[in-house]
Order: structure tokens, then sequence, then C-alpha cells
């Protein structure tokens, strides 16, 4: 497989870690779009896991 977590982006950093560079956000209209702003940068798609965090992932 050669799916990779680009980035985490998140409301509650407290929540998340791992490896990936994470982008902490104040609000979810930040969140949201910070998301889809690397989405784009990246080339990558986003997912949101739940109302606080989205991830982009190279697929």
């Amino acid at each position: 497989m050669d799916e990779k977590i680009l980035a985490i982006i998140t409301t509650t950093p407290e929540l998340v870690g791992g490896a990936s560079p994470i982008f902490v956000t104040k609000n979810v209209d930040e969140l949201i779009a910070r998301a889809f702003l690397l989405e784009k940068i990246l080339d990558a798609m986003v997912h949101k896991l739940n109302d606080s965090t989205y991830i982009i992932v190279k697929h």
C-alpha cells in the first residue's frame, strides 16, 4: 500500500499524535479552510475523522 497520512488538522491537539505534521486551528471554519487548502497544495485527499479533526492522505 502506498497510502500515507501527510498532515493532521485539528482544533483539539490533545487528541492527536504521530509522525505526521499537526496543524492546530482555533475554530471549525479555520479547520475546514486549512484542510482544503492543504489538500490542493499537497495534491492529496482530505478525510474528516470527526468534527474536530481532518487528515490529508496521499493515495
